[in-house]
């Protein structure tokens, strides 16, 4: 069956060639007129994937029940017109370009701070009206002056290397960049944005707009600086208090700023824009030819490569996994799914307070978070049904008060590799581990305290009872008048001695009825009965296409 994607901007022509090339892509393309809400939704329904830019707004009214909708790519960088919590909690994956703009965000800056420093806009304006007013716009070089740059992703580094080439002093800020990595691009690191802002004759900045940096540039921050300093954001509207800024250049403490960007766009209020002190571009700084192509090609890319071979690249809500890489990690995906549906069938609607994973061997090497992620889909998927997958698993468990907690360690035990799953429930506690054989075949290697050898797949008929003679004879007999084929039986006992507790895991080709489990469960030396349906083996997991 064709992957269906919808595209509802504009795209260029080479990035909307990626996706009709694509055999196993089917290419519908919406962007005029443009649609309303629920003709958007009407779309969606039918699409497994949506490409967008800026224009189009993926509201959680929008999100709202898209059951086939798995993955959203905005070419671009910016998701402010994505509701992510949204849709996270839908399930679908959302993914941005961050490399395909980044030459031409940084050549915007750079254009903007060298207008800046030399008054070029009011120059050419003056001159249009027939004005030679040369000692008026006497500006300031940039060669000797110190720029500080807070955000060094992509745009900011490359922000950085052009700076250097100007022969400006380059301060940073960046909560994760390390020391050693700020040293090899010629940048002074600063920890504290504070340290940085009162060295700064130039200030730029190029972070995402979150909570932490809505506002990060503010009055308080702005009297810290030099008198004079220049302000230019080409990243995000709202990371520079716009009131503040419109304040600090009428009072001539800032000397000039250059927005590309605002809180709302257009500006809904022409204070800050009409202000002479003000350079102010219409979000120009992905607006080349060049950068239109490459975001273009790379959200195509990411689509296909998405909904094709299961590859994830720059996911804003998930962890990135490579082709590659998703492939060496299918069966240990299928494994955690597999221990997480196991335990929540035998919780009987009991309250699940906290579950803990431990990855063990070679799964420990691999990407745990991912691996969580599809047990607590499996945990949960017996009250949440397909609701829950690998993208809304940590979400929705958290929404539901279930903590879960990862651990890893390098040995294995007897293993290559082993997951350890343990659930803590109102009334016990339930814990199972398991393993790959061959890197191929699941397998149920403990539960609670028993070793065992247990397939885990099909029906699987679980019993807790005291190791007595006639007791698989007796389970035996019952499967045979009910006409229950046993493919599998795996015995785990506690202690070496007969007599002592144990458990013993059935497969089943089919699924008893209630009475048989009745029967089985009135056996004096029966403790305990459970049935746990899992996929069959080999079976593809229910998200990702996997």
């Amino acid at each position: 069956m064709l992957k269906r994607v919808l595209v509802t901007d504009n795209l260029s022509a080479a990035g909307l060639k990626v996706l009709e090339e694509n055999p196993e892509i089917e290419l519908v393309i919406k962007t005029d007129p443009k649609l309303t809400v629920e003709q958007l939704r009407e779309e969606l329904r039918e699409a497994d994937g949506i490409v967008i830019r800026s224009g189009t707004q993926l509201t959680a009214e929008v999100l709202e029940g898209q059951t086939r909708l798995k993955a959203i790519v905005r070419a671009g960088v910016g998701v402010d017109n994505i509701d992510i919590p949204s849709a996270t909690k839908q399930g679908i994956v959302v993914m941005n370009t961050p490399g395909g703009n980044t030459v031409s965000t940084a050549e915007h800056t750079i254009g903007m701070m060298m207008a800046l420093s030399r008054n070029i806009a009011p120059a050419a304006a003056s001159m249009r009206d027939g004005k030679w007013e040369r000692k008026l716009f006497t500006g300031t070089q940039l060669a000797g002056k110190t720029l500080g740059v807070i955000g060094l992703g992509r745009v900011g580094l490359a922000v950085v290397q052009r700076a250097l080439a100007l022969e400006m002093r380059v301060l940073g800020y960046d909560p994760f960049i390390s020391s050693e990595r700020a040293q090899e691009h010629g940048i002074e690191l600063h920890r504290e944005i504070d340290d940085l802002i009162p060295h700064c004759q130039f200030l730029t900045v190029h972070t995402p707009l979150t909570d932490e940096t809505r506002g990060v540039i503010n009055a308080e921050r702005i009297a810290k600086m030099p008198k004079g300093v220049r302000i230019i954001n080409c990243a995000r509207g709202g990371i520079i208090d716009e009131s503040d800024l419109a304040d600090a250049l009428e009072s001539g403490h800032v000397a000039g700023a250059a927005l590309d960007v605002f809180t709302s766009e257009p500006p809904a209020d022409d204070r800050l824009t009409k202000l002479p002190g003000l350079l102010a571009t219409p979000h120009l700084g992905a607006s080349t030819d060049e950068a239109q192509e490459l975001v273009a090609v790379e959200a195509g890319d990411i689509i296909s490569g998405f909904l094709t071979r299961n590859e994830v690249r720059h996911a804003i809500n998930m962890a990135p996994v490579s082709a590659s890489e998703m492939e060496g990690m299918k069966k240990y995906i299928d494994l955690a799914y597999r221990l997480g549906l196991t335990l929540a069938q035998q919780t009987h609607g009991e309250g699940i307070k906290s579950a803990e994973i431990c990855y063990k061997g070679d799964a420990a090497s691999k990407h745990t978070r991912l691996l969580t992620s599809a047990f607590t889909a499996g945990l949960l998927s017996s009250a949440l049904g397909d609701r829950i997958n690998i993208v809304n698993a940590n979400m929705l468990s958290e929404e539901r008060g279930v903590s879960v907690n990862e651990q890893t360690a390098k040995q294995a035990g007897d293993f290559s590799t082993m997951i350890v799953a343990t659930v803590v429930t109102d009334n016990r506690t339930l814990k199972i581990a398991g393993t790959l054989f061959g890197h191929q075949y699941l397998r149920m290697v403990q539960m609670d305290d028993f070793q065992i050898d247990a397939y885990m797949d099909g029906c699987m008929l679980i019993y807790r009872h005291r190791d007595v003679p006639g007791l698989i004879g007796f389970i035996g007999t019952i499967c045979g008048k009910n006409n229950l084929n046993i493919a599998h039986m795996a015995l785990g006992r506690g202690q070496s001695d007969p007599g002592g507790d144990s458990v013993a895991i059935i497969n089943l080709d089919s699924k008893p009825d209630a009475a048989v489990l009745e029967e089985i469960r009135n056996h004096p030396d029966v403790t305990g009965v459970d049935i746990v349906q899992l996929p069959e083996a080999g079976a593809p997991l229910p998200w990702l296409g996997l």
